[in-house]
């Protein structure tokens, strides 16, 4: 066989390391576009969500696997449970969080904040399940004036409600804690304990602490539920960080596959899910929630796909109206295609764009 010369030799030699180079950055080129289009390659979410009944789809979505199975095997799933909204909103704006389950206000805190840049409502989970327990010698709004009535905190959505409610009947309600009524923010665990000591006179509160309340001698002045149109209003919707829903449009529709699965879970199976909720508040907190607490709780929540967007710009407009907030348009805020892609292929009706 002939031999090449050598400088031929090291020509071709040169030009097969180019092209392996070439090769290699080109599929190296390719895994990155593949992985910020939500391409193939292991993923990791990191999904956040509150250990209580309001957050009931979070939470049996969890305890049942649902979430695992519908995100599959490339996608790892990591879950941080929150105690109050803007600590998982610093965790969104911080990357320390892909998405969350999260109330109204601090959602549209978030988007605010963010210049409508940070995040996006990717699905509804549950209405209603609020109330404002008080004593039971106050019979009227009228005597409250001079009362003391907590809320979860300031700024935060039930404590908007009372305001503007207050608001609506004549009453004043500062911020610094003045007024016609004292509004008094604390953490929703000291509620029962301030109310039944006398320290405070009722509290307009989320499940299941409206229940704890009841069972503590207090009695349901305000059902929130009757201050909404057909009684919905949404309490709990599914956010995602935009960079994530960017970066993985195909693992954030799984993530709405599952959040659709464990409320169809939920809705069929409300035993069964209320001992999963118990459960799994057990393993979080060390102390099982009450199943019976749980099954008093539940006919006041409606749990829904629909994040009932129309409720959530008419607690922005109370929220301004009370001064607790500037004016900001929501134009964009939402994402429901592939809520309405997954609820479409199962033969359910879509939910109305905002």
């Amino acid at each position: 066989m002939r031999r090449l010369p050598f400088r031929r030799m090291v020509a071709l030699a040169t030009l097969a390391v180019l092209g392996a180079a070439t090769l290699g950055a080109t599929a190296a080129c390719g895994a990155d576009d593949g992985a910020a289009a939500g391409g193939s390659g292991p993923v990791t979410l990191r999904l956040g969500y509150f250990p209580n009944i309001t957050h009931a789809p979070a939470v049996v979505g969890v305890e049942k696997g649902i979430f695992a199975e519908k995100l599959g095997s490339d996608v790892t799933l990591e879950t941080k449970t929150f105690n109050a909204g803007p600590a998982a909103i610093e965790a969104i704006f911080s990357g320390a969080l892909d998405a969350t389950y999260i109330g109204p206000n601090p959602t549209v805190n978030a988007f605010s904040k963010s210049k409508g840049e940070a995040i996006r409502v990717v699905s509804g989970a549950a209405s209603g399940g609020v109330a404002l327990v008080v004593k039971p010698e106050i019979t009227s709004v009228e005597q409250l004036k001079g009362k003391k009535i907590a809320t979860p905190q300031l700024g935060n959505t039930q404590d908007v409600a009372l305001r503007y409610w207050l608001k609506e009947k004549g009453m004043t309600a500062t911020k610094e804690g003045g007024g016609d009524v004292k509004v008094v923010p604390q953490e929703n665990a000291q509620t029962v304990d301030t109310f039944s000591s006398g320290a405070i006179d009722g509290a307009w509160v989320p499940e299941p602490f409206v229940s704890r309340l009841i069972n503590a001698g207090g009695k349901v002045l305000v059902d929130e539920r009757d201050l909404w149109p057909d009684r919905k209003f949404v309490i709990t919707n599914l956010i995602v960080s935009t960079k994530f829903l960017k970066a993985h449009p195909d693992v954030v529709r799984k993530l709405v596959e599952g959040q659709a699965a464990a409320n169809e879970f939920v809705n069929t199976k409300p035993d069964e899910s209320q001992q999963a909720i118990s459960d799994h508040i057990g393993k979080i907190t060390g102390k099982p929630l009450d199943v019976k607490l749980i099954k008093q709780a539940w006919p006041t929540l409606e749990f829904t796909n629909d994040p009932i967007a129309s409720s959530l710009k008419t607690g922005l407009d109370h929220a301004v109206a009370v001064g607790l907030t500037q004016p900001v348009s929501l134009d964009g805020l939402y994402d429901l295609t592939y809520l309405n892609e997954v609820l479409k292929a199962q033969g359910k009706p879509e939910v109305a764009r905002p």
